[in-house]
């Protein structure tokens, strides 16, 4: 899938490193490249499980072929409320990382990510989640990162840069 057919995304990645106490909220922002500087050889995506939450259908459908193409398992959450009750359920380690919408009904991306850091499983409650947002200004990035999460990707997605950040994130994990 080209990005052409969705015009020209632009894709804005931070990333930060989360201090073993969430609340504490320590953060060390960087920012990611245009080009992709880890390789997709470098980590097998294979097999991997990310736990897509996005409200809107064609965003979702776009997000899981993207992901489904790199070789991961994606389940898929329509609202925070069912993202957290499908964090509860799964066993811990299920997942390998969550990628979050800010914007939904019943429950946003802010409080579901609140939800996820107080469960009482540390493997869940310190699970990557990725904030995928239309919300780029740096407030807005700001207050994802108040929330606990751990990156931040703008919408529209550029597939390159979102492959080399979810593989940098996989690569952290594992390291």
């Amino acid at each position: 899938m080209g990005t052409d057919e969705y015009g020209e995304p632009i894709a804005n990645i931070l990333g930060r490193d989360i201090t073993e106490a969430h609340e504490q909220q320590e953060i060390k922002e960087r920012e990611l490249p245009e080009e992709p500087f880890v390789s997709l050889e470098d980590i097998d995506l294979t097999g991997r499980r990310a736990l897509l939450v996005e409200d809107n259908a064609l965003n979702a459908e776009i997000a899981i072929t993207i992901l489904e193409e790199a070789g991961f398992v994606v389940e898929h959450a329509e609202d925070g409320i069912i993202c957290v009750d499908m964090m509860e359920k799964a066993e811990p380690g299920y997942y390998d990382l969550i990628l979050m919408d800010i914007q939904m009904p019943n429950m946003d991306g802010y409080k579901a990510t609140q939800t996820i850091r107080k469960l009482s499983d540390p493997r869940k409650a310190n699970i990557t989640i990725v904030a995928m947002t239309a919300n780029a200004f740096d407030e807005d990035k700001a207050n994802a990162y108040r929330a606990g999460m751990n990156w931040h990707i703008a919408k529209p997605i550029k597939v390159e840069t979102l492959m080399s950040a979810l593989t940098e994130i996989l690569k952290e994990q594992i390291l």
